[in-house]
C-alpha cells in the first residue's frame, strides 16, 4: 500500500486523507463478543481529526519514500537500542532517518482502516528537527538513549503537545515537561508523540474497553484487531510498541496499567518501586500507588529507558532517598537464573504456558518452590484510589496543568462530560461517581493506607521468608493490586501465546527498589526463551 506520495522536486511529502469510516457492522459483529470488555460502543474518536496528526508527520519528511522505508527495515524492525546506535555509529543509519522511518511506518498502519489500531493521539511536530540536531552533535551522546525517538502515555506532561488524558475536557492542557521527561531529554531521548490510554487511566468508567479513550478513540491489539483484549490503562503504549511505532515508550501504573498491556501486546513493562521515578508532571489517580515506568520490546531497552527516567525530585516527596546511580543499564546481563529460589502459585500451574515458563526456568537452573499464599483482604484499596483522585486530580491541575484549564475538579469534569454524554462517557462515568461521593478523614485515610500496605507486604514477606524466596512468579496483572498494596516491583515478560495466538506474559514480583535484580531475571529468562513474536499483519 502506498501510504505517502513523495514530491521530491518541492521536498514535500504528501500523505492521502484519513476518511473517517462507517463501523456499524463491525460494531453489530463485537456486540457478539463473550467478553463485555470487547463489546465495543465505538472505535473511531469523535474528537482527534487524524488528518491533523498526518500534517505533522508530511511536513517533517521531506521525501521520505516507500523505498527509504523498505531499505531501512532491516536495520530497524524490532531491533533493540544497542543495535540502532551501532548502525548509526557505522554510518548505515541516521537518528533523521530512524525517525522519519517510525513516521512513516506510523502513517502507512494507522491511515488504513483495516490495520489501525488508534494507538497514537499526537505527534511532536518537532521530532525531525531534534533528530538532525542529535545527528549533528554526536559527540554529545552519552547516555545509550540519546537520539531515540520514544512514545509517551497522553497523561504525562510534555512541553508543545497537549497532556488530555484521553478526555475531551483536558484538549488543552498544555505545561512544561513531566520530571521524567526532562530527565529523558537532558540524555538525548526524542518525544515522537504521544500514546493512548484507557481515559484518566481506567479510572473513568466501571464497564468500559481497556484502551478506550474519548480523544483517541478505541485501541485495538495488532495481535488480533478486536479480536483480543489491549490490556489497559497504558493500552496504546503497549500497542505501539507491538507494532514497532517507536523504540520505546513509557507508560504508567496505579494496579495492573503497566503489566496488563504489556502481556497483552506481549512486550517487556516493568511497574517500578512507587518513588523510584517522579510522578511530578502526570496525571494522577492516587499519589499512594502511582508510579510511570518503561514498556519496550526487550529487556535491554527497558533498562536503558529506567536508567534514563531515574531520578530524585524536590517536587515528590515519594523519591526522597530513593537509590541513586543506581546504572540500570550497565549490570543487567550479569544475571542468572542458577540458585535463585522462586516461588510458584499452585493454582496458576493449571495455566499451560505458565506451567511450561516454570519448568523451563527450573532446567536453568532456578529453584522453584509451589506454593499458595493466604489470601489478601483488599478491603479498602477502592477507597484510597477514590480518596486519593478527588484530592491529586485537583493539585496537579493547580501545580502541572495549564493555566486555561476551566475544570479544576472531579465534579466539574462530570458536569462537563453530562453536556455531550455520547461523545465524551459512552461507557458513563461510574468511578468518577464514586469519587465524588467518596467521603473520609485525613485520619482514617492515612490508617486505611498503611493496613492496606501491612496486609501487602505479609501477602508478599509471609511466603518469600518461609521459603527464603529471591521473588514470586505470576502471570499477566493477576498480583497487581497486591504489589501496589505492598508497594512491590513487578516485571512482566512475554511467555508465549494461548493456541488462538493471544500474547500472554509471566510477572516478576521483587522487593521494593530491586528492579536491578528484576532486569537481571527478565533478561537471564528472555534470553533463554526468545518468546517474543512480532504481529504477524505488522511485519
Amino acid at each position: 500500500m502506498t501510504v505517502m506520495i513523495s514530491c521530491t522536486s518541492v521536498q514535500k511529502t504528501t500523505i492521502p486523507a484519513w476518511m473517517p469510516y462507517d463501523e456499524t457492522e463491525e460494531l453489530a459483529k463485537n456486540a457478539k463478543n463473550e467478553s463485555t470488555r470487547l463489546r465495543y460502543k465505538m472505535i473511531q474518536s469523535k474528537i482527534l481529526d487524524k488528518n491533523e496528526l498526518w500534517k505533522n508527520v508530511a511536513a517533517q519528511m521531506k521525501g521520505f519514500t516507500e523505498k527509504n522505508y523498505e531499505a531501512l527495515k532491516p536495520l530497524i524492525l524490532e531491533q533493540d537500542i544497542p543495535t540502532l546506535q551501532s548502525h548509526i555509529k557505522s554510518g548505515k543509519l541516521s537518528y533523521e532517518k530512524l525517525t522519519q522511518w517510525y513516521l512513516f511506518r506510523i502513517v502507512k498502519f494507522e491511515n488504513d482502516k483495516t490495520k489501525a489500531l488508534n494507538n497514537i493521539i499526537a505527534i511532536n511536530p518537532k521530532a525531525v528537527a531534534e533528530a538532525r540536531k542529535k545527528d549533528r552533535n554526536k559527540k554529545a551522546a552519552d547516555h545509550p538513549i540519546y537520539g531515540m525517538p520514544i512514545l509517551l502515555k497522553d497523561n504525562i506532561n510534555t512541553q508543545g503537545m497537549a497532556t488530555t488524558a484521553g478526555a475531551q475536557a483536558f484538549l488543552d492542557n498544555k505545561s512544561g515537561n513531566a520530571f521524567i521527561v526532562d530527565r529523558l531529554q537532558e540524555k538525548g531521548a526524542i518525544v515522537l508523540g504521544k500514546a493512548n490510554l484507557s481515559e484518566w487511566a481506567n479510572y473513568l468508567c466501571l464497564e468500559c474497553p481497556n484502551g478506550y479513550s474519548a480523544v483517541g478513540g478505541q485501541t485495538l491489539n495488532p495481535y488480533g484487531r478486536k479480536i483480543f483484549d489491549t490490556g489497559g490503562s497504558s493500552a496504546g503504549s503497549g500497542s505501539a510498541m507491538a507494532a514497532n511505532y517507536a523504540v520505546a515508550a513509557v507508560g504508567t501504573e496505579t494496579s495492573g496499567s503497566i503489566l496488563s498491556p504489556s502481556s497483552s501486546n506481549s512486550v517487556v513493562g516493568l511497574k517500578p518501586t512507587t518513588g523510584l521515578l517522579s510522578r511530578g508532571g502526570i496525571v494522577p489517580i492516587s499519589g499512594t500507588f502511582d508510579t510511570p515506568g518503561p514498556m519496550t520490546r526487550n529487556i535491554t531497552d527497558n533498562a536503558i529507558m529506567l536508567s534514563a527516567m531515574a531520578g530524585e525530585d524536590k517536587a515528590d516527596i515519594a523519591t526522597k532517598d530513593n537509590p541513586k546511580n543506581k546504572n540500570y543499564q550497565d549490570n543487567f546481563k550479569t544475571g542468572s537464573l542458577k540458585g535463585l529460589r522462586f516461588g510458584v502459585y499452585k493454582s496458576y500451574l493449571r495455566d499451560s504456558l505458565y506451567k511450561m515458563n516454570v519448568e523451563k526456568i527450573s532446567s536453568l537452573g532456578g529453584i522453584v518452590i509451589e506454593m499458595e499464599p493466604e489470601q489478601m483482604n483488599m478491603d479498602g484499596f477502592g477507597t484510597i484510589l477514590n480518596a486519593d483522585m478527588k484530592t491529586d486530580l485537583p493539585a496537579y491541575i493547580e501545580k502541572y496543568g495549564s493555566a486555561t484549564l476551566k475544570y479544576r475538579t472531579v465534579a466539574d469534569i462530570m458536569d462537563y462530560n453530562k453536556k455531550d454524554s455520547l461523545v465524551s462517557i459512552p461507557y458513563g462515568h461510574g468511578r468518577f461517581e464514586g469519587i465524588v461521593k467518596t467521603t473520609i478523614t485525613p485520619e482514617d485515610l492515612t490508617a486505611l493506607k498503611l493496613k492496606v500496605r501491612k496486609s501487602g507486604i505479609n501477602y508478599f514477606e509471609k511466603p518469600m521468608e518461609q521459603y527464603q524466596l529471591d521473588m514470586i512468579m505470576s502471570i499477566a496483572n493477576r498480583n497487581a493490586g497486591q504489589a501496589a498494596s505492598a508497594n512491590y516491583p513487578c516485571l512482566t515478560v512475554p511467555m508465549g501465546y494461548r493456541k488462538n495466538g493471544e500474547p500472554v506474559g509471566i510477572t516478576f514480583i521483587a522487593r521494593p527498589f530491586r528492579e536491578d535484580k528484576l532486569l537481571q531475571v527478565g533478561y537471564a529468562f528472555e534470553q533463554a526463551t526468545r518468546l517474543r513474536k512480532i504481529p504477524e499483519a505488522y511485519q
